[in-house]
């Protein structure tokens, strides 16, 4: 005998189907979510990249991405939030690009370094909103510090790639993430002066030179003392 349920209860057992679960127009609640920080963000790349972060405001960024204010604050505190949102964001998106390259089947391993660096300089020359992130990183105190936050992440990510790709031969940990943190902070500086302008080079020569410095300081052994005089 089948037992009678309430109005409702098909949704669930106690006649309720949660936010999370609920499906308008084939997106959940979880989705929807998903994509207004997703045009949030989108929208503070824009701003921030045609006017600085003093055009990143919460007015700006909520009638850029065409949503109500209540959804700017279901996602970010204040404007510094999203500004160090935005810098995060790009970060991980670049690291889904650079990473899989690197460690794509090469010839040797200066083919995956070189593979890495294309990834790497490619990702940022085609969006020139993410240049600009790189270009003006020094114009707010917050995203001052979201690149410094970045510089450690890729350079961890770079360090841990190096043990894999190296073995054995790879440095001390100590050795190599110190290296693979200076590696990161030149090349972000480095490419920086070439969008400026500061260096006239094709991009393809960037990619090669970036390529050569980076192989020749993977070798870092035979340069360092190995006791204290």
């Amino acid at each position: 005998m089948h037992q009678k349920l309430a109005p409702g209860q098909e949704n669930g057992e106690d006649g309720r189907m949660t936010a999370a679960t609920r499906s308008y127009g084939g997106e959940t609640a979880e989705q929807r979510r998903d994509r207004r920080r997703a045009a949030l963000l989108d929208a503070a790349l824009d701003l921030y990249a045609e006017g600085g972060a003093s055009a990143v405001t919460k007015r700006a960024v909520c009638g850029r991405a065409r949503l109500n204010d209540r959804y700017f604050y279901e996602h970010f505190a204040d404007r510094d939030a999203i500004l160090d949102a935005v810098a995060q964001d790009v970060t991980a998106r670049g690291l889904e690009v650079v990473v899989p390259a690197a460690l794509a089947p090469a010839p040797d391993v200066r083919g995956q370094i070189h593979a890495a660096v294309d990834a790497a300089i490619t990702f940022v020359t085609d969006d020139h909103r993410r240049g600009q992130l790189l270009l003006n990183s020094q114009a707010a105190e917050v995203v001052q510090r979201a690149r410094t936050t970045s510089t450690h992440t890729i350079a961890v990510v770079m360090a841990e790639m190096t043990r894999d790709l190296l073995g054995d031969k790879a440095p001390d940990q100590v050795d190599g993430d110190m290296a693979a943190y200076a590696a990161v902070s030149g090349v972000m500086e480095l490419v920086a002066a070439w969008l400026r302008g500061e260096f006239d080079t094709t991009r393809e020569h960037l990619v090669d030179l970036v390529t050569a410095m980076l192989t020749a300081g993977m070798d870092l052994a035979p340069h360092l003392r190995t006791e204290i005089d």
